[in-house]
């Protein structure tokens, strides 16, 4: 990897100049830090908030593995695709991290994590969404501000019980991602295509797999089962237009006769899974006690109580009516004068303060 792959990439012409080819990598969320990267790898003259920028991104891939390292020790959850892929990047170009992703065995070892995370760093969101009914994953994205909250992305980790969760239709949740580490982060990246078009950042990453002992026939087995042939074959494409593919060209030929039946049995085996959004009503002192999150009616609607917050569950892509959130409210009021507890619930412990979401 190296900036002449850049200018392809980003279709600027070398002429133009780094200053060009920075401001074209901003239209991209995370790739102006691989951009600086490169240019500082080249000795490019950058000034003093150019270095303080690569520094801080930098600064954000540390922290991350520092997160992932404190949280598999602790309790069993661990990362997968972003932090994972970064390890096939040299020191002297990291991979730009937007968020720390992370799989959890259980709900239990989930909402461990999620209480070390909201103990140890400054947190400000805390989001929840619940995927199916039996069984059920839970998906949790934490949220905290950067050095510089204006400039830089927030800290972001999403923690879930599932590995995969698919296009919550035609592609279904898969739980488990078990694999050699890089066929588990071309699985990982290929999933990505399923919500979004790939771009100059996918085909980084490929290029960093593409040096990897990939066995064709094996991995296109794997790629096939976790129903992502027509994905990573579209990744794939995309990515020889500009690198050399190595082992992953043989993996591309034999998925070829993986696409049509895979498409065919999206077609034909749709069954739509309906996400379950969590509406904040407040956050909470941390319930350590809790190991799983407790959903109670509260008339038409369902609460949603967790070890570090309240929420009112609403169906995706609505938003709760204000005498739906009032009637949530009182409910936790009741609740929390001990009139509406059901047998054997643990106590909600409010925070004083906290019970408007509108003081985050």
């Amino acid at each position: 990897m190296n900036t002449d792959l850049l200018y392809r990439l980003l279709d600027v012409d070398p002429a133009a100049g780094p200053v060009e080819l920075l401001h074209r990598a901003r239209g991209a969320r995370h790739l102006p830090y691989l951009v600086l990267a490169a240019l500082a790898r080249d000795g490019v003259r950058m000034g003093e908030h150019a270095r303080a920028e690569l520094q801080r991104a930098r600064d954000r891939v540390d922290c991350y593995a520092r997160i992932a390292r404190d949280l598999v020790d602790a309790t069993g959850v661990r990362p997968i695709r972003d932090l994972p892929l970064a390890g096939y990047y040299p020191p002297d170009l990291p991979r730009p991290l937007g968020e720390l992703s992370l799989v959890s065995p259980t709900e239990a070892t989930l909402w461990q994590a999620v209480n070390r995370l909201v103990t140890d760093h400054p947190v400000e969101s805390v989001e929840v969404t619940l995927l199916g009914e039996r069984p059920r994953h839970t998906a949790v994205t934490l949220r905290w501000p950067a050095e510089d909250p204006l400039l830089d992305p927030w800290y972001q980790v999403r923690l879930a019980t599932a590995a995969l969760t698919g296009d919550l239709a035609a592609v279904p949740v898969r739980p488990y991602l078990a694999a050699d580490d890089h066929v588990e982060c071309l699985i990982a990246l290929a999933e990505e295509g399923l919500g979004r078009t790939f771009g100059a950042d996918d085909v980084i990453d490929v290029a960093r797999l593409a040096g990897q002992p990939f066995e064709p026939v094996e991995t296109a087995a794997v790629v096939a089962a976790y129903r992502l042939a027509p994905e990573t074959v579209a990744l794939l494409d995309l990515a020889a237009e500009h690198v050399p593919l190595g082992s992953l060209r043989g993996v591309r030929t034999v998925l070829e006769a993986e696409v049509a039946p895979e498409l065919h049995r999206r077609r034909t085996l749709t069954r739509p899974l309906r996400p379950r959004h969590g509406t904040l009503l407040r956050r909470t002192v941390v319930r350590h006690q809790w190991d799983e999150a407790l959903l109670l009616p509260a008339g038409a609607a369902t609460l949603l109580l967790t070890p570090v917050a309240d929420y009112l569950l609403t169906p995706d892509g609505t938003r709760p009516t204000e005498p739906e959130r009032a009637a949530a409210l009182a409910a936790l009021a009741a609740l929390d004068a001990g009139d509406a507890t059901p047998p054997g619930t643990p106590h909600p412990a409010p925070c004083p303060g906290l019970l408007d979401p509108r003081h985050h």
